[in-house]
């Protein structure tokens, strides 16, 4: 039987569930449609972490969202090392906060959405084919990347792929994490030598285990993945300097490619149907490198403004109107470029193999790790 919805929501992910409830809260009926597989099987361990700020805290808080226990570590200190001798280092006591940030384990997260999903009953989940008979003035595209809805709709996805691919897992050290993530940047003899490295906390605050993402080129990601157990985790040890002591790798390791993209236009009408408009957000509307951590913020921060936009509209105007819309594509299509300007430009300085960057990209970690103001005026920023 058909159902008529205010919105439809395609992608049950975090931003497309986290959206659905948002949206909920505004007593708008939501359509939250399932258009692509589940990311691991039954059989396989999820590794993926999130670094999420205080704004991404705060919504999924509003939302009941936010998991707890040991599937949230909150981050005290945060240890940046360059490749030769560079440092950068940010405390969460220098900025007068708890928390300079929370890593969250993707999973429980993820779990927690879902039930806060299934206890909102103005959000009616939905597989493909039952989406068929629905209908709804707006639909938001939140299907990640790889987004197939907004392929049909012939959006442009303008992607830069980046010489590296993201080698995750999860290892267990013998030294405790300290609540300290640490990231190290290597360069090489060439571009395709570069990688850069994160051991993230997780599990608490005195865990042991740590969340890996280790940017590096192409064919030593397949290296790496090529490795048994043992050998990894003796090379992951050597590449981080033994800071944590040995380690061992925890259960299976994930890798894919490393993209800077852009789709273009985040909103318009869906072809034939000029009653009906989409919206993008999230991965589905752009994707930057890992290195900085923004990627879910950046999507929970397309999520709030849309909802804040629709919340704040003029009592006469639709929810498919376009001159409504666009007041979200500009406001975060701004943000999203500023970030990505950031993190592409960052991959890119430490990518360069002459010597004569290396001394001062690593003059400049030192040289800022000194700006006491103009240092914690930019964490604060980062941690909004």
């Amino acid at each position: 039987m058909a159902q008529n919805f205010d919105i439809a929501i395609r992608g049950c992910g975090i931003v497309g569930r986290a959206l659905a409830l948002l949206l909920a809260n505004q007593r708008l009926r939501v359509a939250l449609i399932q258009t692509v597989a589940p990311l691991t099987t039954p059989t396989q361990s999820d590794v993926r972490a999130y670094s999420l700020n205080t704004a991404a805290r705060n919504l999924l808080e509003s939302v009941r969202g936010w998991p707890e226990g040991v599937s949230v570590t909150p981050v005290l200190e945060m240890q940046v090392f360059g490749d030769q001798g560079g440092e950068l280092n940010f405390s969460a006591r220098e900025q007068g906060v708890d928390a300079l940030n929370w890593m969250v384990d993707v999973p429980a997260l993820e779990a927690q959405l879902a039930s806060a999903v299934r206890f909102q009953p103005l959000i009616t989940e939905l597989n493909g084919k039952q989406a068929d008979t629905q209908t709804a003035p707006l639909t938001v595209i939140c299907e990640g990347r790889a987004s197939r809805t907004r392929a049909e709709l012939g959006v442009t996805f303008e992607v830069k792929a980046y010489e590296q691919h993201a080698v995750a897992a999860r290892v267990s050290c013998d030294l405790p994490h300290g609540q300290t993530a640490r990231q190290w940047f290597q360069s090489g003899a060439s571009v395709a030598q570069a990688d850069i490295l994160a051991l993230l906390p997780m599990g608490g605050e005195a865990s042991h285990e740590v969340a890996l993402v280790w940017s590096v080129p192409p064919a030593k990601a397949q290296t790496l993945m090529a490795l048994n157990g043992s050998d990894f985790s003796k090379a992951l040890a050597e590449a981080c300097q033994h800071t944590l002591g040995s380690m061992t790798l925890t259960g299976e390791r994930a890798v894919w490619p490393l993209q800077l993209a852009q789709a273009s236009p985040w909103i318009g009408t869906l072809p034939g149907q000029p009653e009906r408009s989409f919206a993008l957000a999230g991965d589905a509307a752009h994707a930057m490198h890992p290195l900085a951590g923004q990627g879910l913020n950046v999507g929970l921060a397309d999520v709030a403004e849309l909802a804040r936009v629709l919340a704040e509209r003029e009592f006469w105007r639709p929810l498919n109107d376009l001159k409504l819309l666009r007041r979200y594509a500009r406001a975060r299509q701004a943000d999203v470029k500023a970030m990505a300007w950031v993190t592409d430009n960052l991959q890119n300085l430490f990518a360069q193999p002459s010597p004569v960057w290396q001394p001062l990209r690593n003059w400049g970690l030192n040289a800022f790790n000194h700006l006491g103001p103009i240092k914690r005026w930019a964490t604060a920023n980062a941690m909004r």
